[in-house]
């Protein structure tokens, strides 16, 4: 079972690598950019067939070690929810 963890920082909480990726867009030319903010995809495999079993355990991976609690919020799509995804070059 594949689980993709999306962590992003709360809001209110001040993104200072999205400001510095704003800024470094607009030097760019890229001047249309009204706010931009910096997260991680963290993409787990686990051997389960259940989809709450899974939803669970990566719940708690996030609870303990993926997320900071306080700074970051998170949100788990599981393997059903996954489009796949192409590299772009």
């Amino acid at each position: 079972m594949k689980v993709r963890v999306l962590v992003r920082l709360k809001p209110g909480i001040l993104d200072v690598q999205g400001a510095a990726v704003k800024r470094a867009l607009a030097g760019l030319g890229f001047d249309e950019v009204t706010d931009l903010r910096v997260g991680k995809v963290i993409e787990v495999e686990l051997p389960t067939g259940s989809l709450a079993e899974a939803r669970q355990r990566v719940g708690e991976m996030c609870r303990q070690l993926l997320a900071n609690p306080i700074l970051e919020d998170y949100t788990l799509e599981m393997a059903d929810d996954l489009a796949p995804r192409e590299a772009v070059r």
